[in-house]
């Protein structure tokens, strides 16, 4: 059946540029919810609700808002002249994916099959990496206002999901549901690597409800 016959779900879901490692953020967060601020404060310099913590003071902010806050890139965010899919509506595509969840880098995971697994892998951990089985910490997926992030790779990450997609080696499953849907998916989502790799970020993704 043809993709355009579905009716997009009423979730969605946006990928974002990053500029740190969230894995190498967590320690900072949770010894900020203790009143150190220091490691925060170094990794998200110039955020203002962080930049106003108070040293000895534990922080208030919820540790997914804190982690959101300070692994952004907020300079690529905030500028519209700059988007990560090259303004190809590629970022939208993804977003709104016509399954059951709209969730297209679940689709990619269950469709695709690549020899050595690298591509499930990292597809994996940006859909699934802050859910508590994977992180090892809880509380880091979901924040305050229905921030829900799912999970990231980092710019490394980046590259090498980039290099893997483009070395075609991976094959389509017989039972994919949508003609050229892996297809599809796979070149919306190069777009976004492509510019998260030429921002040198890493991507996060969130869901909305």
């Amino acid at each position: 059946m043809m993709m355009s016959k579905y009716i997009p779900p009423s979730e969605y879901y946006t990928f974002d540029a990053i500029v740190n490692d969230p894995i190498e953020v967590v320690e900072a967060v949770l010894a900020s919810k203790a009143g150190d601020h220091t490691e925060i404060k170094k990794l998200a310099s110039g955020v203002a609700e962080i930049d106003e913590l108070r040293e000895g003071e534990p922080a208030t902010i919820d540790v997914a808002t804190m982690l959101f806050l300070a692994c952004m890139d907020w300079d690529l965010f905030r500028d519209s002249s700059k988007p990560l899919d090259g303004g190809k509506g590629s970022r939208e595509k993804l977003g709104r994916w016509p399954t059951k969840d709209g969730n297209a880098i679940a689709y990619l995971i269950e469709y695709t099959d690549s020899p050595d697994q690298i591509i499930e892998e990292l597809l994996a951990k940006l859909t699934l990496g802050f859910v508590p089985e994977f992180l090892g910490e809880s509380g880091f997926d979901k924040g305050a206002f229905g921030l829900e992030m799912m999970g990231w790779i980092t710019s490394a990450e980046v590259k090498e999901l980039r290099r893997e997609i483009n070395r075609g080696r991976w094959s389509v499953k017989a039972n994919e549901p949508f003609d050229g849907g892996v297809q599809d998916g796979f070149r919306h989502l190069d777009n976004l690597l492509r510019g998260a790799e030429k921002y040198r970020a890493g991507l996060l993704m969130r869901r909305h409800s």
